[in-house]
């Protein structure tokens, strides 16, 4: 009896002494969707130079967190002075959402005054910018939307795809304002200059290969530039899409739910999952988001090279993965040590405000 009474006992009084620890106050959360196989010393996802450079060395148990290969959680990681966290979220919407929602709830961080990077490649729109170039977005725009195939569409439709609420690609207003909540997603638009004047001069890393290979969009010329960093939105959606009139698609879907006021750079598939995440934690007092920063770097093109098809296009290896990886890196790092490094600043007054 006085066995299962003192069983009982730890059973109840450990997970309370667990729970009583004092969260770890976090700085930064570096967030990032993928790794190839491991976090170190291999091929590099977009963990792997955070994780090497950062000195993230520590792991920590994340049962939240997405499932790796062997059916098993991917671990969080963090610096020895427990003041820096890095997230691999899985890819995807879904995965993005749920990851981020775990994490914001976790009991063992204090999030409070974090800042969130939110890091990682994409494919990047021709007309704006080139492989290997960095986006610091202002908007994340959703994909909610109605379609048709566009072969049973109006012949003046540019496409099958248009707004909930609407008849018509391209409306001149948006009518249901409920989708604007999932659609649409304004960061803090003071912080995010601030990091791009951080950044703007940095010179990125270039390849000779990468560089040949731009040069065959000879009809947008600022894809055949040398990486840049630019102000630039991103566009996150569960369709992995391709080509010419899906890069319109996406242009016109940008401007749309902006107001005129975005530009359409990258395409990924989960940044609206974060953001929708991360205004659920922050009206709970768990996250602030306005501490939020998306970076994207151009890993391919949106759209086919002239005289390709984009069924080959989109099935083509990415040519600059590698170099949009050390991009993030470079350019997400610039920011994060300034951060980070000015803590008795930043804790309390975000830069640009």
């Amino acid at each position: 009896m006085r066995l299962l009474r003192a069983t009982v006992f730890l059973a109840l009084f450990v997970p309370f002494v667990a729970h009583a620890q004092k969260p770890w106050p976090i700085r930064a959360v570096i967030v990032v969707t993928f790794e190839i196989g491991n976090d170190t010393g291999d091929a590099p996802g977009e963990f792997q130079f955070w994780v090497e450079r950062e000195h993230l060395d520590q792991t920590i148990a994340f049962p939240g967190g997405p499932a790796g290969p062997d059916g098993t959680a991917h671990p969080l990681r963090t610096n020895k002075d427990h003041t820096i966290l890095g997230m691999v979220s899985g890819t995807t919407l879904v995965n993005a959402t749920a990851s981020m929602m775990a994490l914001g709830l976790d009991p063992r961080f204090d999030l409070t005054h974090a800042y969130f990077l939110i890091n990682g490649i994409a494919g990047i729109d021709p007309h704006i910018a080139s492989i290997g170039s960095a986006a610091w977005a202002r908007y994340v725009i959703g994909d909610v939307a109605r379609e048709i195939d566009p072969r049973e569409a109006p012949k003046d439709w540019p496409y099958g795809i248009f707004p909930t609420g609407a008849k018509r690609p391209n409306p001149p207003t948006l009518e249901d304002a409920v989708w604007h909540r999932s659609n649409l997603f304004t960061l803090n638009q003071s912080l995010v200059q601030w990091a791009y004047d951080q950044t703007r001069s940095l010179e990125l890393p270039d390849d000779p290969t990468v560089a040949a290979f731009r040069a065959q969009y000879t009809q947008t010329p600022a894809a055949q530039r040398p990486p840049f960093v630019l102000l630039g939105d991103t566009f996150a959606s569960d369709y992995y899409w391709h080509g010419t009139i899906m890069t319109k698609y996406a242009e016109d879907w940008v401007r749309l739910w902006t107001s005129g006021r975005g530009v359409f750079a990258t395409t990924e598939m989960e940044d609206s999952g974060f953001l929708n995440a991360i205004e659920r934690l922050d009206d709970m007092h768990r996250v602030d988001r306005n501490r939020v920063l998306v970076l994207r770097t151009g890993s391919n093109y949106s759209m086919e090279r002239p005289g390709h098809d984009a069924v080959e296009s989109v099935s083509a290896p990415y040519i600059g993965k590698n170099l949009a990886l050390e991009s993030a890196y470079l350019v997400g790092s610039t920011v994060l040590h300034n951060l980070v490094n000015n803590w008795a600043t930043t804790r309390d007054h975000i830069p640009g405000d």
